[in-house]
Parts: structure tokens; sequence; C-alpha cells
């Protein structure tokens, strides 16, 4: 498509390229995204109608740790703009972790397919397209999908993230704090779900009441319901997303031989019915990443940006000690090299202090077909600097593939509100074939790393073990009956309970003598009560 095409003539006669063929609010526009230094391209200034591809819309590469937000409505684009901010990251050396809820991005990993539309979009905003695969590891939760299975232990995952997936309330929270504060000092480990359940059902049974008076304001009550709530989440098949080899999430910043940034894309689709497991896991991984990196200042570029798709299920019914917890990970994972984008369909899904730590802004289309959806959009146009857009009639009549664009400029002052037309992804568009998946995923030096589950000896083993030996110790050797008399017959014994199988008679006191020579000490944790250091 030639320029006299896609930009009308200018009003001042000039040709087309020359810095006055811009009309003047344009330019104004334009100014504010003239960075000198390394950026990424999103697309061309959109303005009375027009795309003026002169007017590139770029976003500084040092300002991508300053974290983001992409937003809009079903099919408006957002995961296009993912996949064209995570390639372009990726070619400047740049790792990248996507979140694949619809199961459509694994295409990175493949170049893309010219056709009409691709070239005319690539016209439009004067983009040089080369059809380019990236570097790309392909994940799945607990190996439930096609890819490397990820796991963490119940110790480094910690009470407060793990009280979201089990759906408890603020008191029960803070109960389960107490049980692994519990398990931290006896060197209980707690690798996978029947540990903790392990532990709680010792301390419910009568001889471990007497240890759960000693742990301040933890009722037999409330640790019942939270017995009962990790049994009823074991028997969901929820058991496969906890355990060993927990996953090191440094894996994440790994770069390809070639220098570019490795794309890990970890897949969803298996586990959409389980909304509050995938976001609070992917929270998980932040928290991980927050723990282990060291503090970088501002760096020329992030060590890595981490896009969290569906934002909105891991604020949903949260408590107050988890937004807190969300909100300070946020303001200071940004000191470790690490840029957080939150993608959801309206900036009101994010909580005000969080929001206003997102620097860069990418909103698409917004619908108004509801009262609500007026009451969004007004709300969603308040978060915006002031524009010469009038931004309500903008956000309802952008295209797919068009959205509303501020982000931070290289002296960290927001630019210019600019509607862009945005560039069409390098890489296919869709998913990759299920075969050349699974031959990716098996041919990754990281499948035999995490591949196969781990069971070592942990807390359900240790109390276990326990119970067999006490038993062994208390029970009396058989009498023998009086030849001149038939031994009396007795009564058949109940069977034992749950918590009788798990724990024993003088379960404790073996414990307690026991204790001195654990391995485990008390952990100390952070942020979502989540381990500082791997066990």
């Amino acid at each position: 498509m030639s320029d006299s095409e896609t930009v009308p003539a200018a009003t001042t006669g000039e040709s087309v390229g020359s810095a006055p063929a811009l009309p003047q609010g344009a330019l104004e526009i334009a100014a504010g995204y003239a960075f000198t230094g390394p950026a990424l391209d999103l697309g061309a200034l959109m303005w009375e109608g027009r795309c003026l591809p002169d007017a590139q819309i770029r976003i500084p590469l040092p300002m991508l740790n300053r974290h983001g937000l992409v937003a809009g409505a079903t099919g408006t684009g957002k995961t296009k703009t993912l996949q064209l901010v995570a390639e372009q990251l990726s070619a400047q050396g740049v790792p990248v972790f996507l979140a694949d809820v619809k199961g459509d991005l694994s295409g990175m990993s493949a170049p893309g397919e010219a056709n009409d539309k691709v070239r005319g979009r690539a016209g439009e905003v004067h983009q040089e397209w080369t059809a380019t695969g990236f570097p790309a590891e392909f994940y799945a939760l607990g190996g439930l999908g096609h890819g490397i299975p990820l796991r963490a232990t119940i110790t480094s995952f910690g009470p407060v993230l793990l009280s979201k997936v089990l759906q408890l309330n603020q008191t029960q929270e803070q109960s389960l704090g107490l049980i692994f504060h519990y398990a931290d000092t006896k060197g209980l480990e707690l690798l996978d779900l029947k540990d903790l359940r392990a532990v709680v059902a010792f301390l419910t049974s009568d001889e471990g009441k007497a240890e759960l008076k000693n742990i301040g304001g933890l009722s037999t009550a409330t640790a019942g319901v939270i017995l009962r709530s990790l049994t009823a989440f074991e028997a969901q098949g929820m058991s496969d997303f906890f355990g060993e080899p927990e996953f090191d999430t440094n894996e994440f910043l790994r770069t390809a031989a070639d220098g570019r940034g490795m794309v890990s894309i970890l897949e969803l689709p298996a586990v959409q019915d389980k909304p509050q497991l995938f976001s609070t896991f992917l929270m998980w991984l932040l928290a991980d990443l927050f723990h282990d990196l060291p503090e970088v200042g501002d760096a020329d570029k992030p060590k890595l940006v981490f896009f969290f798709d569906e934002a909105h299920l891991l604020f949903n019914d949260a408590s107050k000690a988890f937004l807190d917890s969300i909100t300070q990970t946020v303001r200071l994972i940004r000191s470790k090299g690490v840029g957080v984008f939150f993608v959801t369909q309206t900036p009101k899904d994010v909580p005000s202090d969080v929001l206003a730590q997102l620097g860069n802004r990418v909103q698409h289309a917004l619908r108004a077909f509801t009262p609500d959806d007026q009451k969004a959009l007004k709300a969603t146009v308040k978060t915006f600097p002031n524009s010469p857009y009038d931004l309500e009639e903008l956000l309802t009549g952008l295209g797919t593939g068009e959205a509303v664009v501020t982000v931070l400029s290289e002296k960290g002052a927001p630019t210019p509100v600019a509607a862009t037309r945005l560039r069409a992804p390098e890489s296919l568009m869709g998913p990759i074939e299920a075969t050349a998946l699974d031959t990716a995923v098996k041919s990754s030096p990281l499948h035999g790393r995490y591949a196969q589950a781990v069971d070592r000896e942990s807390a359900y083993e240790k109390l276990t073990a326990t119970q067999e030996t006490t038993a062994a110790e208390s029970s009396p050797a058989p009498a023998k009956a009086p030849a001149s008399k038939p031994a009396a017959a007795k009564a058949p014994k109940e069977p034992p309970s749950m918590v009788e199988q798990v724990v024993g008679s003088g379960m404790f006191k073996s414990l307690a003598r026991s204790v001195g020579t654990q391995i485990g000490r008390e952990i100390t944790r952070s942020l979502f009560g989540t381990a500082r250091r791997r066990r």
C-alpha cells in the first residue's frame, strides 16, 4: 500500500514523512513519543479518523519495569497486543512470561503467515513485517496439559495464597498461618497436600489437642474446617499442583543462544474451570521471583516482563491481607528488574492501589451496552491524563487492533494520550500443531528436570512412621489363654478413623523427642507468607 493511499495529503502541502506534514495536534502527541533510546514500536498514531504512519507510538525499553495494563472488551485484540510486545521484548534480549488462557499463544514459536490482512496492516503503519518465530518454553500447571509441569511445595506457597485457593475466610486464613508456623518450628516439611492434611489431622486429634492449645487463637472447630477444606480440595484432583520437584522461577530469566529473550508460555486452558487456582499460582510465581532476585534499581532493560492475564480473577473475593501483599509485591518488584502487565477487561477490575502503579497503558475498545458498562466507561476515562480526544466516544469506536495508549517517557513522565493502530505480530497468530508442541516440550532441557514428580519423606511420612512406632511400643504381648478354658471372644474393633490412621497414641511425645534433630527449622516467611528460602 503506498503512502499516498494511507495518509491523505497534508494541509501544508509538504511531502509525507516530513514533520510539518502532521496536523498540529498530532505533532504535539508525536513529540511525546520521540524517544532517543531503545524502544518497542506499538503502531501508528490515529488522528481525526486517519492513520498517520510517520507518527510512531512507542514504549521506552527501560520503562517496561514500571508495570502496565492491557485492557479491553473480549475480541478487541488484547492477546495480539501481548504477542506484539512479547516479540519485541524477546528480540531485544528480554525474557517474557505469558499466561496463555485461551491456548493460542503457542504460535509465538513459529513464523507468522503473510496474508492480505497482515500485509494491509503493515502497510498502514509503515511496518517492515517479516515472518519470525521466537524461542519459547511451554509449561502446564502440575503437568495438566501440554507443557513442562510447574509445581510448588505447600511450604513455599504459604498460608495466604493457599487460603485464597481454599476459599477460606479471614479467621480461617489466620488460623492456617498458625498451622504453618507450627509445622515450620517442628521441622515438619509441608511438600504436598497430604503433608498439610496430616499435620492438621494431628492437631485435631486427642493427642494433638494439647499442642493446639499452645497455638494462640486456633480453635479445634476452625482447624476441623481447614481439614475438611483440604480433604475436599484434594478429592477434586488438585494434589498434582503441589509437590516436588518445585519449579525454580529463575528458569524464566533465560536467554536463547542467539541472545533473544526466552518466551515462557504457561498453558492454562486445561484449568480454566479452576480460576482461583491458576490466578493464585501466577501470584506465587511473582512472589517467588521477588524473594530470589537481587535489587538492581533502574536498569537499561528489564530482567523479565510478566504478563498476568485474566487479572480480575486474582482480585475477586480477595482478603485485605491478600490485596496488601499484591500491592507491596507490585510496588517493590520493579527495583528487582521485573515488569508486570495486568491484562483484563476494564481498569476497574484492578484495585486503585495497584492501578496507581501501572505506568504504561494500552486500552482497547470498551462496550457501553448497559448502565454498568456506561459506568465502567466513565471510570476508565477518568484514569487517563487530559487528552484532546473525546475518550468516551473514542473508546467505544475503536476497531480490533486499535487502542488508546499512554506510557512513561524516558524521564518517567506520562506521554500524551494517543489513539493507535497497532502493528501486526510477526509470529503465528494462533496455536501450533499439538505434535509440534509435544516435541518442543520433550526436547526442552527442562523436561528431564521437572517432568517426573518426586515424593520424598516429609510431614506425612514422619507422622505415619511415628504412629506406627508408638503403636508397636505400646502394644502388650498377647497372653496365652489357660488350657482348661477357651479364650473369651473379643468384641470386634471399630475401624480407625482418618485421624487415627494419620496419628497415633503417644505421637507427640515421640515428635517432641526428635525435634532437636530435625533438619527443618522455622522458616522465614515474607510476602503472602511464602517461604524466603528453598528447602
